[in-house]
């Protein structure tokens, strides 16, 4: 049907509407050009009636989500799924994602970074909600790398100013005990193995506060510990049927995974309660190894603060005479064997590697060279400082 006026760009005036996918268009006869759009239906009800909307009002105005955006959801999604959690946390981390792309902070990194994105978004949302979960066990099912995945939760908690809480050791605790299948009579759990659910609870939580107070738990991931506190709390309820038992038959029976260090935080449990048994007067008679001392954890756990100040700590006396100057005894062990409580980073130091030789400049350094205004304040050292400095040296 030929309408009014000419085209722009062949001054043809042979123009016809045509309809084209149910949209009406303007179109010039001669050089094909469209001169507009006409309207849009929506359904096919407004089609029959012969009912029309404009182009504004229909969907394809609306604005799709891009493949980014869509892959991402898709995969915060999944990951909730995995994790058995409420659709309340889904639907806030989906929330969190969505404003994280929308950062510019964001748009310009790399696609792994991006990956992991969603899985910060489903950490903090656990976090926030006080659900027990740890970023190991987020980068285990992203098979991520956990200082990358730490570099992208700092950032998308620096960039959108979010608030996110501590982790509590007692949830983890209940948490990652719920999962056991020793509270139940099983015909693959023997009946001696059978252990009540509340009390093994409590005593796994009274050895992880141990192991808090003894450095064991600072910069470590909590789940090997754990594990082995709960290996050791169910050793000890019932000590003459369960010491046999190992530890890899022990996870087997519960049906958990046995993390790679539950062996070396099950051996420095072991080794901090047998330094605490040796402050029982009762215990001395007996000559306690790692196996016999679980018989006695209730009795160290019942005593705890006295005995481990008694096992790490020196008396004022003995501190002032190691830190006494021109003595020489900062370097050398008291008399009855104890050592203050360090890290086991600092018991146990990793080996150094070789350094190259040094060149000619720098072995022509002697230290009298003068310290900057600006770095002065790093070399200055007060009397306490010293003194722990030495006490530090002489244990490492």
């Amino acid at each position: 049907m030929a309408a009014r006026g000419s085209c722009p760009g062949c001054g043809s005036a042979a123009l016809v509407e045509d309809a084209h996918y149910a949209q009406q268009q303007l179109v010039c006869a001669a050089c094909g050009c469209v001169l507009a759009e006409g309207l849009l239906t929506t359904t096919y009800t407004e089609e029959e009636h012969l009912r029309e909307v404009a182009y504004s009002q229909s969907t394809g105005q609306k604005e799709q989500l891009s493949r980014c955006l869509q892959r991402g959801i898709r995969r915060v999604q999944d990951l909730c799924k995995v994790l058995q959690l409420p659709m309340v946390f889904e639907e806030t981390a989906v929330s969190y994602f969505q404003r994280a792309l929308q950062h510019p902070c964001f748009h310009l990194v790399s696609l792994e970074k991006k990956e992991l994105l969603g899985g910060c978004c489903v950490f903090v949302t656990c976090r926030q909600h006080n659900w027990p979960l740890t970023m190991g066990t987020i980068c285990s099912l992203l098979y991520a790398k956990q200082e990358l995945f730490a570099s992208v939760y700092l950032s998308l908690q620096k960039e959108l100013g979010l608030s996110v809480p501590a982790l509590s050791l007692g949830d983890l605790v209940k948490t990652h005990l719920n999962s056991f299948r020793l509270f139940q009579h099983t015909a693959d759990v023997p009946a001696t193995f059978v252990e009540d659910k509340e009390k093994m609870v409590a005593r796994t939580m009274q050895i992880v506060e141990l192991a808090s107070e003894t450095w064991l738990v600072t910069g470590r991931h909590p789940v090997p510990i754990v594990t082995a506190a709960a290996f050791l709390s169910w050793q000890s309820l019932q000590p003459a049927a369960r010491l046999t038992c190992t530890f890899a038959r022990f996870c087997k029976l519960a049906g958990v995974d046995l993390p790679p260090p539950a062996h070396l935080r099950l051996k420095e449990l072991l080794e901090i309660l047998l330094r605490m048994a040796s402050q029982l007067a009762w215990l001395r008679v007996f000559n306690m190894d790692k196996k016999t001392v679980v018989k006695h954890i209730g009795d160290l756990l019942q005593h705890r603060i006295f005995l481990l100040k008694n096992a790490f700590c020196l008396e004022d006396g003995e501190e002032q005479r190691a830190t006494a100057p021109g003595e020489g005894s900062a370097s050398s062990p008291p008399a009855d064997g104890r050592r203050p409580l360090l890290p086991p980073c600092l018991i146990n130091p990793r080996k150094r590697l070789r350094t190259a030789a040094l060149s000619a400049s720098d072995s022509a350094i002697t230290g009298d060279e003068p310290i900057s205004d600006s770095e002065i304040e790093q070399y200055l050292r007060g009397p306490e400082e010293i003194r722990a400095f030495r006490k530090a040296k002489a244990w490492s």
